[in-house]
């Protein structure tokens, strides 16, 4: 008996000291890279950046569709980030289904060249291969969010039976951020 007690006592013992190692490691921050120690603002290898946030984001294709919906128009919306990810895509009633994706396309558009695509189109003209850059469309319809004159954002509208009344409805969108 005193084997049997002795062995589970010195198992319990094994376990305890093993759960606490376990425990001290898990509990214990890694050391940090030490690149990742140098780096901040001042040494100039980091950038700060603006990001809309998916509330503002989410506020600005409401009224965006909200300012369609006035029109009877039916219209996609979408809102992308700086780097062209989509934060938001709304489609409204009745919207064609091609709608969405150009909506998508005009917002990473308006914010890739920072300009409304209607500008961007008129562009074709001198540079008609700019169309073949992946993911765009040079159409009217998507306008860019800046903060400090640098972009932030885009917003792209497609469905309304023009352009301009899609480009419209995006400056709606931005506009509602300023409120």
């Amino acid at each position: 008996m005193k084997k049997i007690l002795f062995g589970a006592t010195a198992a319990a013992v094994i376990a305890a000291g093993t759960f606490g190692v376990v425990s001290a490691n898990a509990s214990a921050p890694a050391a940090a890279p030490s690149a990742a120690v140098r780096a901040d603002a001042s040494d100039g290898n980091l950038q700060q950046s603006t990001h809309l946030t998916i509330e503002a984001a989410t506020k600005a294709a409401q009224a965006t569709l909200k300012a369609a919906e006035k029109e009877n128009q039916r219209i996609s919306v979408a809102v992308v980030d700086r780097n062209g990810n989509t934060l938001v895509t709304l489609r409204g009633d009745g919207a064609g289904p091609q709608s969405y994706e150009s909506a998508v396309k005009k917002a990473y558009t308006a914010v890739s060249w920072n300009v409304p695509t209607s500008e961007l189109a008129k562009r074709l003209t001198n540079a008609p291969t700019l169309k073949d850059i992946p993911n765009t469309l040079f159409l009217a319809g998507g306008a860019p969010v800046t903060a400090k004159g640098a972009p932030v954002a885009g917003i792209g509208v497609a469905g309304a039976p023009s352009g301009d009344l899609d480009e419209k409805f995006a400056r709606a969108g931005v506009a509602s951020l300023g409120r």
